[in-house]
């Protein structure tokens, strides 16, 4: 792909001058059009040291508002972020809706640099392609644009600016200059790049290949693409709202032409109704179980903090079915200093300007630490999609979405365990009273937790679904049966234990 380009072509500078002043006025122009209608902006700059990215990106930021647009260098991330899953420090960095997020280095520096210099397997790297064109195609699916450009130089060329750039750096700069280290290795990083350009080089997130030997050309190809994607999607969106009215119009003509359809609930595969609710344990055991494993589990807990293996367990019920108390006994004994519990409630107002999962991407853990959510993403398939808080496309696309996150945290090397606390309805109702009779426990009730037990048959669709799609070969749901509170709170250790010791094991 690159040794195809033609790398002789230029713009003399009084034709670019003119040039670039009208795309700079079209540019800061539909800057304000994309801000306005909300949409998010992620653009990539990869290419080789000296290819004229920072020029370009420059060129760029005087067009637009600074208000709206922020730049980020991402090739070499700082402690914090090396200690996190590797797409949480690019979650941090996602544009808000309507505003502009610029990335000189990315994902890709970061891959392409690891896999050439063998500091990670080929295996590994297709594997990092296939998490990364999950990433891109989620944040596609949510209406971002994502423009990837690459800067490309002869190898003659590459060393003669680096030289030039060498004579304006001091001695000791020069001896750690990374610089410097990408001319020995030219060959393998071109085909360390061409290798990225065939794996993630997408229908939805293509790259363009940017002729830099020229700067005036560079930066006008830059902008000229730039431009024209900009005013395809502010053209697609006046198309779409005709489409949507016209739409709105014949679905409101059908309703009132024809009865509600009945949704089919067989369709579902009913993976709750296998569950046998009936199973216990005696106080006594239970109270030996739980010192037990607690015990181990703080053990367990140190090792893995050593090791420097991150944890992530999800918890998921119906109301009223001992979330709170299962968390409790799992931190009982653990070091406090080594984990946090993230309570997820609705999403508030910055939240709603973002993707949904990117609330959840903040509270990743760093390695070693757990993190433990009550509650979690999955929210999406249930609560959003029984309330009608997402669109049916929406969350019919977060089974996806929420697979391939899954599957980017565990690649990442975290245990991710999924728990749903299973209870029947007689038991909700008898725990809801109790809680309604004891002053100590009315504030555990609200008028929400009886709303939502009125859509039972509705939320248990939703469950079952939810089940069905998304326990996979890596990231499994476990059942919790919690009838009794006694025994869901030791199956709930046990395979919290039972998954630590398997990874452990493993190292």
């Amino acid at each position: 792909m690159l040794e195809t380009l033609d790398l002789k072509v230029k713009i003399p500078d009084k034709q670019y001058r003119k040039m670039i002043e009208e795309r700079m006025q079209k540019l800061g122009e539909l800057q304000r059009a994309i801000y306005e209608a909300n949409i998010p902006v992620v653009i990539v700059f990869e290419g080789w040291h000296g290819s004229g990215k920072g020029v370009i990106i420059n060129s760029l930021a005087q067009a637009m508002d600074p208000r709206s647009f922020k730049v980020h260098t991402a090739y070499y991330p700082n402690e914090e972020e090396r200690n996190k899953p590797f797409f949480w420090q690019f979650w941090q960095k996602l544009p808000a809706k309507g505003k502009i997020s610029i990335f000189d280095r990315s994902w890709y520096g970061q891959i392409v640099n690891k896999i050439v210099t063998k500091h990670m397997h080929q295996r590994a790297g297709a594997s990092a392609y296939s998490d990364v064109n999950a990433f891109e195609r989620l944040l596609r699916d949510d209406n971002h644009i994502i423009i990837k450009f690459f800067t490309h130089i002869s190898e003659k060329q590459h060393k003669e600016r680096i030289r030039k750039m060498e004579k304006m750096l001091s001695k000791d700069l020069r001896k750690t200059s990374d610089d410097w280290k990408e001319i020995d290795i030219y060959k393998d990083l071109l085909t360390g790049y061409e290798e990225m350009f065939g794996k993630t080089d997408t229908g939805f997130s293509p790259w363009v290949a940017v002729e830099a030997h020229d700067a005036n050309y560079a930066r006008i190809k830059v902008m000229d693409y730039i431009i024209n994607i900009f005013e395809k999607k502010i053209q697609s969106l006046k198309f779409e709202e005709k489409l949507q009215t016209k739409a709105a119009k014949l679905l409101e003509k059908e309703k009132s032409e024809k009865p509600d359809a009945v949704e089919d609930t067989a369709l579902f595969s009913s993976v709750l109704g296998k569950v046998d609710l009936s199973k216990d344990v005696n106080k006594e055991e239970y109270q030996k179980l739980l010192k037990e494993y607690q015990s181990e589990i703080r053990e367990l807990q140190f090792k893995l903090y050593q090791k420097k293996i991150p944890t992530i367990l999800v918890f998921e019920g119906w109301d009223a079915a001992g979330k709170g108390g299962t968390i409790k006994r799992v931190t009982g004994n653990l070091d406090p200093r080594g984990y946090y519990v993230i309570p997820i409630a609705a999403p508030g107002m910055v939240d709603k300007n973002y993707h949904y999962l990117w609330r959840f991407w903040q509270e990743m853990p760093s390695k070693g630490i757990i993190a433990i959510f009550d509650r979690s993403w999955y929210g999406r398939v249930m609560v959003e999609r029984v309330e009608g808080f997402a669109a049916e496309a929406e969350w019919r696309r977060a089974y996806r979405e929420i697979n391939e996150m899954e599957e980017q945290l565990i690649n990442s090397g975290s245990i991710l365990l999924k728990f749903w606390l299973q209870i029947d309805r007689a038991e909700q109702l008898e725990r809801f009273q109790a809680r309604q009779n004891d002053p100590l426990k009315t504030w555990k009730i609200t008028e929400e937790d009886w709303r939502n037990r009125e859509k039972w048959d509705d939320y248990e669709i939703a469950v079952n679904e939810m089940l069905f799609r998304t326990s996979t070969t890596r990231a499994r749901w476990t059942i919790v049966e919690s009838n009794s509170k006694r025994y869901g709170r030791l199956k709930t250790l046990k395979t919290i234990i039972d998954a630590m010791k398997e990874k452990l094991n493993k190292c």
